[in-house]
């Protein structure tokens, strides 16, 4: 059986109560066919990249280890989006669930469909910042470390959100 692969996945939502549609999302995740969640960030509130007459956005991130090839889980990762009624109508605008493949073990993928690491990655302090919650030290593909792309990176006004204590949001410790 193929080992498993570290899959780094960002949630971002602006619609219909973002903080419900994100726990729903991660719970949709830990249920992926031959996945397991191996670790989820805290929530945090950031401004919109790009048009700004739209609501802030809630974000995290989720760290999946998972026997599905990087094309499959897209397909995975877009059936969720859809379910949560997402709809395209413009480039970054709102939107009740996104869910991108930020980083697929070391991999470097560039296909028609998926381009990893997540081409704007290093410009994000809403995924940069999660991902870090989670693994501190953290390297991409290439050696480049998370944290020196976070301390370059634009800051988006970002606020961590606390989870309800009856969420059951906890964040697991990640485990190497």
């Amino acid at each position: 059986m193929t080992p498993p692969v570290e899959a780094w996945i960002g949630l971002g939502s602006n619609l219909e109560d973002p903080l419900a549609q994100l726990a729903r999302a991660v719970s949709g995740l830990a249920t992926l066919p031959d996945t397991v969640l191996a670790g989820q960030s805290p929530f945090y509130r950031s401004r919109p990249m790009g048009p700004r007459d739209q609501p802030d956005f809630v974000n995290g991130v989720v760290l999946l280890h998972t026997r599905l090839p990087a094309e499959t889980l897209l397909d995975q990762l877009q059936a969720l989006e859809q379910a949560h009624g997402r709809v395209r109508l413009r480039h970054w605008g709102p939107r009740t669930l996104d869910l991108d493949l930020l980083l697929y073990g070391g991999e470097t993928i560039g296909t028609d469909r998926l381009t990893v690491p997540h081409p704007r990655l290093a410009e994000r302090d809403f995924v940069l910042r999660p991902m870090l919650d989670i693994d501190p030290q953290l390297a991409l593909p290439g050696g480049q470390r998370a944290a020196e792309l976070l301390a370059h990176c634009a800051d988006n006004d970002l606020i961590r959100l606390e989870p309800k204590a009856s969420s059951g949001l906890a964040t697991p410790p990640h485990q190497h």
